[in-house]
């Protein structure tokens, strides 16, 4: 063999195990990174979801219509931390299956009755029932601009599960632009949704990514918001 070729084909194989050697530090790079901040990126998108205004005293607290109990357990909360004195609940329009059990004579508790005896149980003895049904927050967005400026009210604190409570915040500062009404963003403590461990459970997980898919688009159209 031609001394000149074979050194040539040891050439080419100690570069060949050079570039293998490469590869492999660099997927054990970001084998390692991953790892590493797998924890810190997670928990930095549960926190982009969530946020939380600033509050002081106001006119009336809004429960969301998807707060459900948690809502209902902050806002009387912040009653009784003197924030306001009453309550707004959106009403919701029933669906097919309540319908059903109305035509069958059983009593049909809606949400936002439901939130009224809630509230009422927890001590809360000013609960208004927004009249108009909702069936979302895109809904509560239309809404609430004419329904606080019929009331005359100058600030309300609208209440929000903690993994909504960024997109509503968008959502509402949209529709109240041009409405002497101040709005202020809470989040229920009471949410299950956690931002700092909701990888680790299922149902966290699936609010989660949905919630971001959500923020993301709302970003994309409006990004100014």
């Amino acid at each position: 063999m031609d001394p000149g070729s074979e050194a040539a084909g040891t050439r080419n194989e100690l570069t060949s195990s050079r570039r293998r050697f490469r590869v492999l530090l660099a997927i054990l790079a970001v084998a390692v990174a991953a790892i590493l901040f797998r924890r810190p990126l997670l928990r930095g998108l549960g926190r982009t979801l969530v946020v939380e205004d600033a509050i002081g005293p106001a006119d009336i607290i809004v429960v969301a219509s998807d707060a459900g109990g948690a809502g209902a357990l902050e806002a009387a909360d912040l009653v009784a931390a003197g924030v306001a004195p009453r309550v707004g609940v959106f009403a919701d329009p029933p669906d097919a299956v309540d319908r059903e059990f109305l035509r069958r004579g059983v009593p049909y508790e809606d949400v936002a009755a439901r939130s009224t005896r809630q509230l009422r149980s927890l001590g809360v003895a000013l609960v208004e029932q927004i009249p108009r049904a909702v069936a979302g927050s895109e809904d509560e967005s239309r809404v609430l601009p004419g329904w606080c400026d019929q009331h005359r009210f100058g600030s309300i604190v609208v209440v929000s599960t903690a993994d909504h409570s960024r997109r509503l915040r968008r959502l509402l500062r949209r529709s109240m632009e041009g409405h002497p009404t101040r709005v202020v963003i809470r989040p229920s403590r009471y949410s299950p949704f956690d931002p700092e461990r909701w990888w680790e459970d299922r149902e966290d997980v699936r609010i989660g990514i949905m919630e971001l898919q959500k923020l993301f688009l709302d970003v994309l159209l409006h990004p100014i918001s």
